[in-house]
């Protein structure tokens, strides 16, 4: 296993793999609140062999080259995560996504994590375009967004239904010749 330093501050990232299905509930147990009102993330492990599955699903879907997920690990401790929720080698495209429970929050943890992940995309595997989406209430999904040098694509109204409420999305993108040109 390897761990990527995120800073002088302890943040690791690091693969996040099925066996540490425990691990991974114990954090979403912590993270559910924040994490609940925007994704289904959070509700798809909602007890061991729920989460279990949900790290399953993205080691086959690493094994496939479609997608990754990493954990964002502070002084030991789970608190978040990154991953390409998509991945195509074939197009150049992939999109990124993220999550984190309040112990992380106001450390710039998520915008580290993704700017290893974007370079990562860009640099070794060729990625032209790197989407975000988020929903347009979820403010603060998109200063993640706008920090990371991303330009809003446009809003897709009343995308998705999720708890009984159609939410926008807004579609984010960094094309790999402006994430070059942005890091000098």
């Amino acid at each position: 296993m390897f761990a990527i330093s995120l800073g002088d501050d302890g943040a690791e990232l690091r693969p996040l793999e099925t066996w540490q299905a425990q691990e991974f509930l114990s954090h979403m147990d912590r993270a559910r609140a924040l994490v609940d009102p925007w994704i289904p993330f959070a509700a798809a492990a909602a007890d061991l062999d729920s989460a279990r599955a949900l790290l399953q699903r993205y080691a086959d879907s690493q094994a496939a080259d479609t997608g990754r997920l990493y954990g964002i690990w502070l002084d030991g401790t789970l608190v978040g995560g990154v991953l390409f929720r998509t991945f195509e080698a074939g197009t150049g495209n992939c999109e990124v996504g993220c999550w984190l429970e309040p112990a992380g929050e106001g450390r710039g943890l998520v915008t580290r994590a993704m700017r290893k992940l974007i370079d990562w995309a860009v640099d070794v595997r060729g990625m032209h375009r790197v989407e975000w989406v988020a929903s347009s209430a979820n403010t603060r999904s998109v200063a993640v967004a706008k920090r990371l040098g991303m330009t809003r694509d446009g809003v897709m109204r009343e995308r998705y239904l999720y708890r009984g409420e159609r939410h926008d999305s807004e579609i984010w993108s960094v094309l790999a010749p402006e994430w070059r040109a942005q890091r000098g």
